[in-house]
């Protein structure tokens, strides 16, 4: 394992000025973020200049199940950065300030430190159509301008920490708790192999979306890659799907979201004339929604806010039933979900 200088809230002042990023009489305070499980992300608040955010790889990620991950993620995170700039609109990702390759750190420009981050405005029953329809624009416009690019794929077809922490964790670990489910899983890793298509971030989630006056801003891409776009499709859509079951009877404004996601997502790909969002993108799409689902419930990485039981087998009965009665479109596995859940408009 490498050595290298672990930095916290404590110590990364000191650090910042012995690196010359910040000078001995500047007046700053430093605040440890919480932001997933796997790095340690610290806001440098400057009293007299713009705020700015430190992120540092960490090897053993923050779980109960030991979890382990390549430090080197942090530099394709860092590099991917920088290319999102170039795709998105402005300050939809922010700009990378440095690097300090000798402690797998970097340092990017803060969000408003007003911001909202948007899975607590879920978890809080605040729907607004409009941050998903615009989701649904982001992600189609990466899907759609990295398809299919050699270049990219040159840059980002190694999988180890995609592997790392998303495959692994997330659909081999199931095995465990679902050993008849073995084969398909197996089968569903080779799929997945076989359709290096476009940049996926992998980790497309509410947690990394955060709103604030200027708009909507994405981050955390250490799990990007040149894969399938089903992927992050199914992630996300995953995420508003728990959230959907999480609230009962009032769920369904949050599927609505995930309609209005999916819609936007597919009308973009239309627009910059791309064929991507056809049936078998569903059929993809559908197989890791219901392979993440189950993984939010029972992999190494479950949900903090689905914690009753009753409530995980309504997650596990629905996902199940996307595996072995498969729907013919993503649209056909919402109704699906309202039907079951009793929603109502």
């Amino acid at each position: 394992m490498d050595t290298f200088l672990e930095i916290t809230a404590d110590n990364v002042v000191d650090y910042l000025i012995s690196r010359q990023h910040l000078g001995a009489g500047e007046r700053v305070t430093a605040e440890t973020l919480a932001w997933g499980v796997s790095n340690i992300v610290i806001r440098i608040h400057h009293e007299s200049a713009a705020d700015f955010v430190v992120k540092q790889s960490r090897a053993q990620l923050r779980t109960k199940a030991v979890w382990l991950s390549n430090l080197n993620r942090i530099w394709r995170e860092a590099e991917v950065m920088r290319e999102l700039g170039t795709l998105l609109p402005a300050g939809v990702v922010p700009q990378v300030l440095f690097e300090d390759r000798e402690n797998y750190l970097f340092a990017m420009e803060a969000i408003d430190p007003d911001h909202r981050v948007w899975k607590a405005d879920l978890l809080d029953g605040q729907f607004d159509p409009s941050i998903a329809g615009r989701l649904g624009t982001f992600l189609a416009t990466i899907h759609a301008r990295t398809w299919k690019n050699p270049e990219y794929e040159k840059r980002w077809g190694d999988w180890e920490v995609f592997d790392q922490l998303r495959i692994d964790p997330f659909y081999r670990y199931l095995v465990g708790s679902y050993p008849n489910l073995k084969n398909w899983i197996a089968d569903f890793i080779e799929e997945i192999e076989a359709h290096p298509l476009c940049l996926v971030l992998a980790d497309f989630s509410p947690k990394n979306i955060l709103i604030s006056r200027k708009g909507i801003h994405l981050v955390d891409f250490e799990t990007a890659h040149f894969g399938d776009p089903a992927f992050d499709l199914g992630f996300f859509l995953s995420h508003l799907l728990l959230k959907t079951i999480h609230h009962g009877t009032r769920g369904m404004v949050c599927l609505q979201l995930a309609d209005q996601f999916w819609r936007e997502y597919r009308r973009q790909l239309a627009d910059q004339g791309e064929s991507l969002a056809g049936a078998e993108l569903d059929r993809r799409s559908i197989k890791h929604l219901a392979a993440c689902m189950l993984a939010r419930v029972d992999g190494k990485s479950p949900v903090d806010y689905i914690t009753e039981p009753h409530v995980k087998d309504q997650v596990r009965s629905f996902a199940l039933s996307l595996i072995q009665q498969p729907p013919e479109s993503m649209t056909d596995a919402f109704e699906r979900l309202a039907a079951v859940q009793k929603l109502k408009t």
